[in-house]
């Protein structure tokens, strides 16, 4: 998990075959960004937030509740109250595909949100939703207990089964990034073999 920690999303998208992160619209609101941690997965209803409240019960320390609302954008799903009652309980960030409010609160409390925006239209607490079940976020099936993984450029799920060859891709990914930036800063201007690559591809010039 260190190396996840310590890796940017888009270096464990390519360690991830070039896939797993969410929708651009599910974005970082609050000041704080940065973490990784294990999925905690939610479905709610729209305009409810019934089951992300009694999610918190089930959290552990370092999780990270992903709240499925199918992109409702008429009503928040989460607020201060619940992001705080939610770290009380150990949740290191929560991310959903809905809405969030009293920004200024989240900021408060401390721990990421990432949501396609802010409304401070309230939910109901009627129900029903799920907990602990595969959903889709931001176009993305997350199970409980997938790694996810954010910063300033968004969200990334890394599957469990997955997790070893991802790990063991993340130094490759390392080293090529590595040689990259190199070379921008003695000057180059195209990556190495891109000449060959655009011939092999068949790339013609026209005058």
């Amino acid at each position: 998990m260190n190396q996840l920690r310590q890796s940017p999303t888009g270096w464990v998208v390519d360690a991830n075959g070039r896939r797993g992160a969410l929708d651009y619209r599910v974005r970082p609101l609050t000041s704080a960004m940065r973490f990784c941690g294990v999925a905690l997965t939610v479905q709610s209803r729209p305009r409810d937030n019934l089951a992300p409240y009694a999610a918190i019960r089930y959290a552990k320390p370092g999780d990270v509740m992903l709240i499925s609302t199918d992109s409702y954008e008429e009503a928040s799903v989460a607020g201060d109250v619940l992001l705080g009652m939610a770290k009380n309980q150990g949740v290191c960030a929560l991310v959903t595909d809905g809405l969030v409010r009293d920004i200024d609160g989240l900021n408060a409390v401390g721990i990421p949100v990432f949501a396609r925006g802010l409304s401070p239209n309230s939910p109901h607490k009627d129900g029903p939703g799920k907990i602990g079940l595969p959903i889709y976020v931001g176009g993305v099936m997350v199970n409980s207990g997938d790694v996810v993984i954010g910063d300033k450029d968004g969200v990334v799920v890394v599957a469990r089964e997955a997790l070893e060859s991802v790990l063991g891709a993340l130094a490759d990914v390392k080293a090529k990034e590595d040689k990259m930036e190199a070379l921008v800063a003695k000057g180059a201007t195209l990556p190495p073999g891109f000449e060959e690559l655009l011939s092999e591809k068949g790339v013609q010039y026209l005058d």
